[in-house]
């Protein structure tokens, strides 16, 4: 009897394997050939991004040394599957990425760089879901597609934003912007800046917008040429919701990471810039803060 539970003991704590899930079927749908890990059960597609030289500290980079996409697939505890990936991006190829991403139903999970120097500047989108095959492998394929497409019309990366030049001088009204936040921003030369705290615990230590914890907004510009920029702290599973509503509204998201560790709850940080009229950046950030509302302090202006 004890040799029979043992034995049900070590079935039920083996791996699942690549073959509860349909390989040939995640080939065709991102048209890409992967490679199964029979130890672990995951089934990975890849491919290198060498449609654009380049180079890193002067030097030719080969897409071998860390410049390729890919996406891996294995069997999910509530769900078909899990996908969980990394999209190799040039800048004017990251806000339409994760816009396709998230409306594909995809989570974007961080967004960052790998490399100083590097021309043009490459950054890396973590995406990850939970579904069916049908849905995660087409999403993916997506995802891969139309980053393909705009590259194909746009052969050269963009350094820019391609929008009109900013006033040397900026002249933020601030009443406006401060009806639309419901709380007065702190002003300077012309400028003007929004902070809202929220509460987290660290080391048992409870800690707020002094120290870090805080999603803010500043404004520069014109009223009617206006950028905002600034730091989204939300729970995780605020993040979702949070960046589509930002993506949504045409503001770019240019980073996604954690700025803590040992926090309670979990923060992740994601930064942003967006062009347009002031008052309505500010209500496309207004619109976003919902999402935190629910553990935000009262919000206060101040100085991050």
């Amino acid at each position: 009897m004890k040799i029979k539970v043992l034995f049900l003991l070590v079935l039920t704590t083996v791996p699942a394997t690549g073959a509860t899930l349909n390989t040939e079927r995640i080939d065709q749908l991102t048209g890409l050939k992967g490679k199964l890990n029979e130890k672990e059960g995951a089934y990975k597609i890849s491919f290198p991004r060498e449609d654009i030289a380049v180079s890193v500290d002067g030097w030719k980079m080969a897409a071998f040394m860390g410049l390729s996409t890919w996406a891996s697939f294995i069997k999910a505890t509530h769900s078909e599957a899990m996908v969980m990936g990394d999209t190799v991006l040039f800048e004017d190829e990251v806000n339409l990425a994760m816009f396709v991403a998230l409306e594909s139903g995809l989570n974007v999970t961080a967004l960052h760089n790998h490399f100083f120097f590097d021309r043009p500047r490459v950054f890396f989108m973590h995406i990850e879901g939970e579904g069916t095959i049908e849905h995660l492998a087409s999403s993916v394929r997506l995802l891969y597609d139309k980053v393909r497409e705009f590259r194909v019309a746009h052969p050269t990366p963009a350094d820019s934003f391609l929008k009109p030049a900013l006033p040397d001088v900026s002249t933020i009204t601030a009443d406006p912007l401060n009806k639309i936040f419901r709380t007065s921003g702190e002003v300077n030369r012309g400028m003007i800046k929004f902070t809202f705290g929220r509460p987290a615990k660290m080391h048992g230590v409870t800690i707020d917008s002094t120290m870090g914890v805080n999603t803010w907004a500043a404004f520069a510009g014109s009223d009617e040429n206006a950028v905002v920029d600034g730091d989204f702290a939300v729970t995780e599973n605020e993040l979702r919701a949070t960046l589509k509503s930002l993506r949504e509204a045409g503001i770019n998201i240019v980073a996604i990471h954690s700025h803590m560790i040992g926090e309670e709850p979990r923060i992740v940080f994601f930064h942003y810039w967006g062009r347009g009229p002031a008052q309505k950046l500010a209500q496309s950030i207004q619109k976003a803060l919902p999402a935190t509302a629910g553990t935000t302090t009262k919000p206060r202006a101040g100085v991050r």
